[in-house]
């Protein structure tokens, strides 16, 4: 019976997770109704002609979660019944911001979504996370490993977690992402890719900082939404298979995280086949002497490259690239590894990954998506 569908409300909908979570309910007629609620609308969001479904006028609702006036009209039904699935995929996901503003936009945004989830009952809340709060390791970092986050969108997430944990009454499921990358990513693929294409421009190698086996996990966008849903199906269902002995009393954590287990020599690796360029690394003296220098040298690094992307948007005669840019992000560039162990999972929930690994082919279709919006030189 469709009256038996969850309703699901999605805040931050219009980014890059929540859009196609929106579109993996949408299509696959998941939810008996659907609300996505972003701070920005539709028409400048950068939304492939796929999506403009999933994120019509009809799902969609502008308003600042973070704002505790606007909680109302965000959470309210026409029905007068609650949401049963409430995703938050919003916060602030750019790099080397203020702390002002991460407090405010993504601690904040998760403990007010938080509190009025829990007021309202909603069956299953879905907070995203990140793990680069895990305390960095040799060896992949597991759901109850000890954290220590090392950058600062994850100190504010890692405080959001603890938080909404606290909280009476919220049923709170928490992930963990490494580098999600698909169609249209912006980040941490974009930057790379738009970086190497400078290179093969300027027929230059492309080097990259410290070794090839710094860990870069990453897990493709599709699988993530499938994972997402998947989660909180499994907690509406009783959380089956879940040992409050051997995983922890309080919320349930998973990271999702692709079988890969991608380092920078794999990414590096596939980058330089598909732009066929030469790519290598710079070696620890290099390396200990950028460990020292690091804002001089980013900021060289980015001056070399802004010019020639221009010159390259110019004469393909690209006024909107979209996201893309090859700016390098200081934060992104630590000596760090990004190492988590995605079993859980599969173990409890029974998740499979129809993209276990980053490949070439994969690369491609992300390059692929940006020449069909027009944003690639």
């Amino acid at each position: 019976m469709a009256s038996e569908k969850p309703s699901v409300l999605i805040i931050g909908g219009l980014g890059y997770i929540g859009r196609f979570l929106a579109k993996h309910i949408h299509e696959n007629s998941l939810a008996s109704e659907l609300r996505l609620v972003d701070k920005v609308l539709p028409q400048l969001a950068w939304l492939a002609p796929e999506f403009e479904a999933a994120c019509s006028g009809s799902n969609f609702m502008q308003a600042d979660a973070s704002k505790e006036q606007a909680l109302a009209r965000i959470f309210d039904r026409t029905d007068g019944k609650q949401w049963d699935y409430v995703f938050n995929c919003g916060g602030e996901t750019r790099y080397s911001q203020e702390d002002e503003v991460y407090k405010v936009r993504s601690l904040g945004l998760s403990l007010a979504v938080g509190k009025e989830a829990a007021k309202r009952k909603v069956k299953c809340f879905v907070e995203l996370s990140t793990g680069m709060v895990y305390k960095p390791n040799s060896s992949p970092s597991k759901e109850g490993d000890k954290t220590k986050p090392w950058s600062k969108i994850a100190v504010y997430k890692a405080q959001a977690e603890e938080e909404l944990a606290k909280m009476e009454g919220l049923n709170l499921v928490i992930v963990r992402l490494p580098h999600v990358y698909g169609p249209y990513a912006s980040q941490w693929v974009a930057t790379a890719l738009s970086l190497a294409r400078v290179y093969q421009a300027l027929d230059e190698e492309m080097k990259w900082l410290w070794t090839k086996d710094l860990r870069t996990n990453t897990a493709h966008i599709e699988d993530v939404t499938r994972a997402l849903w998947a989660v909180a199906a499994w907690y509406d269902a009783g959380k089956p298979n879940w040992d409050a002995k051997s995983m922890g009393d309080g919320a349930p954590i998973f990271n999702v995280v692709d079988k890969g287990v991608t380092t920078q020599g794999m990414v590096a690796g596939i980058i330089g086949e598909v732009f066929g360029i030469k790519w290598g690394f710079q070696g620890q003296l290099l390396s200990n002497f950028a460990r020292l220098n690091m804002d001089s040298l980013v900021d060289d690094v980015n001056d070399d490259v802004l010019g020639p992307w221009a010159d390259l948007l110019a004469d393909a005669g690209i006024t909107r690239p979209g996201p893309l840019t090859p700016f390098m992000e200081k934060e992104l560039l630590k000596d760090t590894d990004l190492s988590m162990d995605g079993s859980r999972l599969e173990t409890v929930v029974g998740f499979s990954y129809q993209k276990p690994v980053i490949s070439k082919e994969l690369v491609e279709e992300v390059i692929e998506s940006y020449k069909k919006m027009k944003w690639w030189p």
